[in-house]
């Protein structure tokens, strides 16, 4: 399960590339009760979401060229130089160099052999996110890829990830995902599932999902969807891990909701 208990290679840091980012913090407040505060007039328009108080997530404007709107799932390292060249030396591309963000940490931007974007963050005085695992957080990242054994060794090397290989029916398996230094007694922390083909003819990339856990999937689904969202996979029923949907905001970015507890996969 996530943890804030941070140890190298697990999910420490979500945020979202948006168009219009007063329209998305509107969105977002409205669906899952999130507040915003500025990071300050020097952060270039990037602020925190936040639920009573406590960091979960955080949005900034698209910076990059040709970017689309998305959310960053951010994994935990002690040395993002380190993980910089382990990227690369995996077949990986570094699209933003190591850098400090002010005194907060440091962190890099990367695109994994298959084509889907993720980040580290190396803290310092910003550890990252203040809450997961509870209702209008982050719960479990998920990686849809074009290529699930190219992927998973990927990770493998760079993050010396587990996996545990779920059967899913029609051929399909989902791998779930540990860090292997977790300190917690169960240490998954999200999946990687092969694009069917059906999905791959219709353009679909690899990409990382942040899921968010709510306390009804159905009503946060239909608050949301009211506000502009489209949808990828109505609400329904998953036996053994709860009741979910997977939707796109109303600029494209992917994100899941889910009542019950993924870790069960």
């Amino acid at each position: 399960m996530l943890t804030t208990d941070y140890v190298p290679g697990m999910p420490n840091w979500i945020d979202l590339g948006a168009p219009d980012t007063d329209d998305a913090v509107a969105f977002y407040s409205a669906v899952f009760g999130w507040t915003y505060r500025s990071a300050g007039p020097e952060a270039g328009g990037y602020g925190f979401f936040q639920l009573d108080g406590r960091t979960v997530g955080a949005i900034g404007p698209l910076t990059e060229e040709g970017a689309t709107p998305s959310w960053t799932v951010y994994f935990h390292t002690a040395d993002a130089e380190a993980t910089a060249r382990a990227v690369e030396a995996a077949g990986g591309a570094v699209r933003m160099a190591p850098g400090d963000v002010f005194t907060a940490g440091r962190m890099a931007a990367f695109t994994d052999p298959t084509g889907a974007d993720f980040g580290v963050w190396q803290p310092r005085e910003n550890p990252g996110l203040q809450a997961v695992m509870e209702p209008d957080t982050l719960v479990w990242t998920e990686l849809y890829t074009t290529d699930d054994a190219a992927a998973k060794e990927f990770y493998r090397t760079v993050f010396s990830w587990t996996y545990q290989d779920m059967p899913m029916g029609d051929g399909m398996v989902y791998g779930v995902v540990s860090s292997s230094g977790s300190r917690a007694e169960d240490a998954t922390q999200g999946g990687i599932m092969q694009l069917q083909k059906e999905h791959l003819d219709a353009g679909a990339v690899s990409e990382w999902h942040p899921y968010f856990g709510v306390t009804d999937c159905d009503a946060t689904y239909e608050m949301a969807t009211k506000l502009g969202a489209r949808v990828q996979i109505p609400p329904m029923d998953v036996p053994r891990v709860g009741r979910l949907a997977a939707l796109q905001d109303p600029w494209g970015a992917p994100f899941a909701l889910i009542k019950g507890d993924p870790t069960m996969t």
